[in-house]
């Protein structure tokens, strides 16, 4: 599944590359580049096979049913609960229980500072596993707990300098490949 869902998003970046270069290279923030990115994954997503997933951008909530735990969460190092709120995702907005997420994407830019391009690339990696110390609480009935499973983990970065786009694809926590494109 990861490749034609690294497939779909390069086709989505590809179409975001040529119809949008004018916002990019605004340098407008990364909210409104992932709302211009989510437009041609978005219509590109209703084509596939894909079709019953949802784009969102900066999505934080969880259908589980518990009020406590509306936000979508992961378990961070030394088990500590971390809020997650993605730039973009691709869901089922917990509507398909067997695989509610798909891709999560964190995009940022390349002088932003390198912890945070860090906390980017390990909330991928801890999104992206199948479980958490091999205990997994989902049942194939209801959503889990905290959020993870992700198919694929994306990391965007923007370098301006270099005109180039920075990817890292992420799987079952691991960096499986990585690109640069120019723009």
């Amino acid at each position: 599944m990861n490749k034609r869902l690294i497939k779909l998003f390069e086709n989505a970046n590809e179409l975001f590359l040529k119809s949008d270069l004018d916002l990019l290279l605004s340098k407008v923030s990364e909210r409104t580049l992932c709302g211009a990115l989510m437009i041609h994954l978005s219509n590109l997503l209703q084509n596939s096979e894909f079709a019953d997933y949802k784009v969102d951008v900066e999505y934080n909530r969880n259908k589980n049913g518990k009020i406590k735990t509306y936000l979508k969460t992961i378990r961070g190092p030394k088990e500590i609960i971390v809020k997650i709120n993605c730039d973009l995702i691709v869901h089922s907005r917990g509507n398909i229980i067997n695989q509610d997420n798909l891709i999560a994407v964190e995009m940022k830019k390349s002088d932003r500072k390198q912890e945070e391009k860090d906390n980017d690339k390990h909330r991928l990696i801890a999104l992206t596993k199948d479980r958490y110390d091999d205990i997994w609480s989902f049942d194939g009935k209801t959503l889990p707990e905290h959020v993870c499973r992700y198919a694929l983990g994306i990391y965007y970065e923007i370098n301006y300098k270099n005109r180039i786009i920075y990817i890292e694809y992420y799987d079952k926590g691991y960096k499986t490949e990585h690109r640069e494109i120019e723009f």
